[in-house]
């Protein structure tokens, strides 16, 4: 038993075939690390309370955020020195440069470009939860998991995807300065054309907008068109070819 553990998930069987790449990146980090690995399927929801996961279970994203938390806090308590999380579509491309840190915890980096009103991009910085670890001892995870399922309990509508997930983390992150992996990324759609096209602005004003040149990063699997497996395939490819460079 290794003293750190990686963990990913999604249901199975998977809906792209360009997800495997990306899963298989993240073994190879792990098994590089010499880190344990778990692919957790269908079995993701077993942790939920049962209140919990059946007010959630019409928002799968929103009991993917809760129960992440169940499988990391599970690892610890079972003796687990750290628990990693990546999600599937989550893509590690310079394994050399993808090292965590050496704090308690830490969330991952969201860089978001996307169209302005105008002409223009916008962008926005923020945390995401496709990277999230927690050491043992580590003073956010239990209260980051008991609020987020407070407000679960505690909701009578519909609740919006990133609802316990990026838009509380980084509420949380404006508040007390979260530490942050700023390595392991996420790359918006326009970002993936320039990506895909061999460059362009989206990319160059995420690249300058980040504090690191991310290692690793989220493909944002649920915006992506499921007519684009071999676009997607062919981003993966150049990612794993030459990764991202200012």
């Amino acid at each position: 038993m290794s003293d750190t553990l990686v963990i990913q998930s999604h249901r199975e069987p998977m809906p792209h075939a360009w997800l495997e790449p990306c899963l298989a990146s993240v073994r190879a980090w792990a098994r590089q690390r010499g880190h344990d690995y778990r692919f957790v399927g269908d079995e993701l929801f077993d942790l939920l309370d049962p209140e919990v996961r059946d007010r959630a279970r019409a928002q799968p994203v929103v009991a993917t955020d809760l129960a992440r938390l169940a499988w990391l806090g599970r690892a610890l308590a079972d003796g687990y020195a750290c628990a990693i999380w990546c999600d599937a579509d989550f893509l590690i491309f310079d394994p050399a440069a993808f090292v965590p840190p050496a704090t308690s915890y830490a969330l991952g980096r969201e860089v978001w470009v996307q169209a302005g009103d105008g002409r223009g991009l916008k962008v926005y910085r923020k945390v995401h939860n496709a990277f999230l670890l927690f050491r043992a001892g580590n003073p956010f995870l239990d209260f980051y998991a008991d609020s987020a399922t407070r407000l679960v309990r505690l909701n009578r509508g519909r609740m919006p995807p990133q609802f316990v997930g990026p838009k509380l983390l980084t509420a949380l992150a404006n508040l007390v300065q979260c530490p942050v992996m700023e390595r392991a990324g996420m790359l918006s759609p326009p970002v993936l054309d320039d990506i895909f096209a061999g460059g362009g602005a989206a990319l160059e004003l995420m690249l300058a907008r980040s504090a690191e040149v991310p290692a690793g990063a989220n493909l944002s699997a649920s915006l992506v068109s499921a007519d684009a497996d071999a676009r997607m395939h062919a981003i993966v490819e150049r990612l794993l070819g030459h990764g991202l460079a200012r």
